[in-house]
C-alpha cells in the first residue's frame, strides 16, 4: 500500500506526522506545486492533501488511487464528481479545532477591545513612567458583560463560542444562512436584525452562495459605531473592500479577521492600507492551528484510513 502526504507543511512538524507509515510505504512532501501532483500521486493508493487540489486529470494519472484523504473540512480542494465517477472515495475531517477556533476568537476580541497592544506599547516606550497619576485613561474599553453577542453560523464552533460569551454574562443571539433554527437557547435573528442590535457580531459560517459577501458596507453600516466584527470562520463571507472603508470612516470600533478571500493576503489587499491599523487586527488563518488541534486532525486521517481499509 503506497501513502503519500502532499503538503505537510500545512500542518507542521507534529509528533504524530509518520503515524501514517503503519499502513504502507509512507512518502510526503512538504509542499507539492500543482505541477507536481500527477508524478508524485501516479502509484499511490492513498494520497493525504490539506489544501493541493486533485482533479479529474490528476485521478485519470493515478490509476491506483482509491483513497483521498483531506486533512481539513473543506472539500473544495478535490474533485469530486471525478472521484465518485472512478470509485475513488473520499474522506475528510471534522470537528478538530472547535476550541482551538474559539479560543483565537476570544484573543482577537480581548486584545481589540482592551486595545492591549495599545497600552503595551505605553508602557514600554516610558510613557507610562511620566504619568502624574497610578492609572491611565486614554484608551478606554467596554466590558462584555451585558452586551449583545450576535453568532452568524452555530455550528460545533458557534456553539462553543456562545458557551464562552455566555460565561462572560453575554447575551447570545445567532443568525442561520440556512434559514434553519440551530438552537432552542438562543434566539435567531435576520441578519439586518443582529447587525443593528448586537455589540459583537462573530463569524463562523461555511462559505457558500448564501454567505459570500454576507457582510457589506450595506450591513456594515447598520452595526453600533462602537461595534466590534470578528471573522474567524471563512474568507469571503466579510467583503474586505467594504470592511476597509468602514473602518476609514470610523463606521465602527475596530473588526479582527483571521480568514481572507485570498490566502496569502496579496499585497494590494485594501485591509493593509486602512488610515488607523490599531482598529483592524489581522492574523494570518492561525485560529484553527492550535497544537492540539493539528495532532487532532492528523489522528482523525489516521481513523479515516484505518476505517476504509477494514471495510474494504
Amino acid at each position: 500500500m503506497n501513502i503519500t502526504f502532499l503538503d505537510t507543511k500545512t500542518v507542521g512538524n507534529l509528533p504524530n506526522l509518520h503515524i501514517f507509515e503503519e499502513f504502507g510505504t509512507y512518502t510526503s512532501y512538504e509542499i507539492s506545486s500543482p505541477a507536481q501532483v500527477k508524478e508524485r500521486i501516479n502509484d499511490q493508493h492513498i494520497v493525504i492533501t490539506n489544501k493541493v487540489y486533485i482533479g479529474k486529470e490528476e485521478m485519470e494519472a493515478a490509476k491506483n488511487l482509491k483513497l483521498i484523504c483531506i486533512a481539513a473540512t473543506g472539500k473544495n480542494n478535490v474533485d469530486l464528481k471525478a472521484a465518485e465517477q472512478r470509485g475513488i472515495t473520499v474522506m475528510n475531517v471534522e470537528d478538530y479545532s472547535t476550541s482551538s477556533v474559539a479560543q483565537q476568537t476570544f484573543s482577537l476580541i480581548l486584545s481589540l477591545l482592551n486595545q492591549t497592544a495599545h497600552h503595551d506599547e505605553y508602557v514600554k516606550t516610558g510613557e507610562y513612567c511620566k504619568s502624574d497619576i497610578f492609572t491611565y485613561l486614554g484608551a478606554p474599553f467596554w466590558e462584555l458583560k451585558g452586551k449583545r453577542f450576535g453568532i452568524i453560523g452555530l455550528g460545533n464552533i458557534g456553539k462553543k463560542v456562545a458557551t464562552i460569551a455566555e460565561a462572560f454574562d453575554c447575551e447570545v443571539v445567532y443568525y442561520s444562512s440556512s434559514g434553519k433554527s440551530r438552537h432552542d437557547r438562543y434566539l435567531r435573528l435576520e441578519i439586518e436584525d443582529l447587525m443593528i442590535t448586537s455589540d459583537i457580531v462573530s463569524v463562523h459560517a461555511p462559505l457558500n452562495d448564501a454567505t459570500k459577501n454576507l457582510i457589506n458596507y450595506e450591513r456594515i453600516k447598520l452595526m453600533k459605531p462602537a461595534a466590534l466584527l470578528i471573522n474567524t470562520g471563512r474568507g469571503g463571507i466579510v467583503n474586505e473592500s467594504d470592511l476597509a472603508k468602514a473602518i476609514d470612516e470610523k463606521l465602527i470600533k475596530g473588526a479582527a479577521l483571521d480568514v481572507f478571500s485570498q490566502e496569502p493576503m496579496d499585497e494590494s489587499n485594501p485591509l493593509l492600507k486602512v488610515k488607523e491599523s490599531q482598529r483592524l487586527l489581522l492574523s494570518p488563518h492561525i485560529a484553527w492551528a492550535s497544537l492540539e488541534s493539528r495532532t487532532l486532525l492528523l489522528n482523525k486521517v489516521y481513523q479515516n484510513i484505518k476505517s476504509f481499509l477494514e471495510n474494504h
